[in-house]
């Protein structure tokens, strides 16, 4: 492996209720057709709508790829634009997934922070994209929907100390093919990581001084 690479993981989520296609895999697909260019070795994975998948398959990719960062794409059905969410939210889970399943304590993480944020700047990777015309409209929201999106991305997020980001996308078709949502993706995944490497850089630079 060549170690000048950042590994980057992006999931989508499986079907479920109405979503017999979800958007949110379609979109992840597309990203993989296109890439995030030579210097980032990108791997794909659709998630089942299912708790304890969730549960046990996060922590075993943050495992086996040591990511620079981790990208959760996920359909809402009330959304009209590309969402980029700011924070996951540990409590109150109630909706059961696709094996009638719903935690008994109603939580991800027992004992774990109410809201963990992540340590990318949602605004700026907003208006970044925004400024680049991606044919989508982005925004930013702060509350991920207490469902398996919400459960996945607080996961992620206590796991990796904030290194996750959280992406909704609208369902095929209202208002965009799954060709848009994929190129919106990549400009949305580079951003990201030219913030993350910013944020990097200013760190390094904090520790030559002390």
């Amino acid at each position: 492996m060549d170690n000048n690479k950042r590994t980057v993981v992006v999931t989508g989520f499986g079907p479920f209720g109405e979503h017999t296609v979800n958007a949110s895999w379609v979109a992840v697909q597309e990203l993989k057709k296109l890439g995030l260019g030579s210097e980032v070795d990108l791997h794909v994975y659709e998630v089942p709508v299912e708790y304890q998948t969730v549960q046990s398959l996060v922590p075993s990719l943050w495992k086996q790829y040591h990511p620079q960062l981790v990208v959760h794409v996920g359909v809402s059905g009330m959304a009209t634009t590309v969402t980029l969410e700011k924070c996951g939210r540990n409590h109150g889970y109630k909706g059961l997934d696709n094996s009638s399943f719903c935690p008994d304590s109603q939580c991800c993480i027992v004992g774990g922070p109410d809201c963990i944020d992540s340590v990318i700047d949602m605004e700026s990777v907003c208006k970044r994209v925004t400024a680049s015309g991606p044919g989508v409209t982005v925004s930013v929201s702060k509350d991920a929907g207490r469902y398996l999106c919400d459960f996945t991305y607080y996961t992620s997020l206590y796991l990796s100390r904030g290194r996750s980001a959280f992406i909704h996308v609208p369902p095929l078709g209202k208002p965009y093919s799954g060709e848009d949502l994929g190129r919106a993706l990549k400009a949305i995944v580079q951003e990201m990581l030219e913030l993350l490497d910013q944020a990097e850089e200013k760190i390094h630079c904090q520790q030559h001084f002390h």
